[in-house]
């Protein structure tokens, strides 16, 4: 594709910095926007130094007028946004149980910490829906004005598994992800008419700082889950984050032209084994 101005939301974060590494190394200029400015400036002189052009910038993407300063600082420093990649989003441990199946002893548990389903805090809950799905509506109000009678425009929201089928343990995460599914075709309809395409990718599983905890052991092993996880992905292995570059490249790029709507697995083969 052309060079393109590209917006990387999340993108302090493990999967999103790889991706804005990868887009930097093709001659895109890339606004790497992040909650936490340290880690998006960090990632922006990596990139600079490797001879791409880069910037970092804090927003948060739960307040309009934060990215609409940041959309300012994009146009000053490298011009209106051709490209959005919505990568902010997460979990919260208040909207998720501690384990995978209720059972009538649970009613009985006090260990300090331990949640059912009937424990889970609204406000936890809301923060996980807020994050994913008003996190990747916001930054589209803001940034796809800017692609408006322009070609070659596109959105790349960050779906999950989770929104195909949802994984125990975090209801909240896995029906926030599904809201992203649903917006993301919603929205590629709605843009249909202006020339701007709106897709997803759906990564399977992924080491990140996120989950490290409960996919992995302090000494590296593998936690029950983390053995499940990769019990029923075909291919073995968690995903690395250069897999997801791949795709990316081919949404955002002029080879996927008459692709919009669709929400693309990363996943190993998750989504195709059905465990026998």
């Amino acid at each position: 594709m052309s060079k393109k101005v590209i917006v990387i939301t999340g993108a302090g974060g493990v999967l999103c910095s790889t991706l804005a590494k990868a887009l930097a190394s093709s001659g895109h200029k890339v606004a790497l926007l992040d909650l936490k400015k340290d880690a998006a400036e960090q990632i922006a002189q990596v990139i600079s130094k490797d001879g791409g052009t880069a910037i970092g910038i804090e927003a948060n993407v739960l307040q309009k007028e934060s990215l609409q300063k940041a959309r300012e600082i994009v146009h000053k420093a490298l011009g209106k946004c051709d490209i959005l990649i919505n990568g902010a989003g997460g979990n919260h441990p208040l909207g998720t149980t501690s384990n995978p199946f209720f059972d009538n002893d649970d009613l009985k548990n006090t260990t300090e910490g331990f949640k059912t389903f009937f424990d889970l805090d609204a406000e936890g809950i809301q923060f996980t829906f807020n994050l994913n799905f008003i996190g990747t509506l916001l930054p589209t109000q803001v940034f796809a004005e800017d692609m408006i009678g322009k070609e070659g425009c596109s959105i790349l929201n960050i779906s999950s598994m989770n929104a195909f089928t949802p994984l125990t343990k975090i209801p909240a995460y896995s029906g926030a992800k599904a809201a992203v599914s649903n917006f993301t075709q919603w929205l590629a309809v709605h843009f249909s008419k202006v020339g701007i395409r709106v897709n997803a990718l759906a990564p399977g599983f992924f080491l990140t700082e996120q989950n490290r905890t409960l996919l992995t052991e302090s000494n590296g092993d593998l936690t029950p889950r983390g053995n499940t996880i990769i019990g029923q992905t075909p291919m073995g292995r968690f995903g690395e984050p250069e897999d997801l570059v791949g795709t990316t490249l081919w949404l955002c790029g002029t080879g996927a032209s008459f692709v919009t709507g669709v929400v693309v697995p990363v996943d190993g083969g998750f989504s195709a084994f059905s465990g026998v």
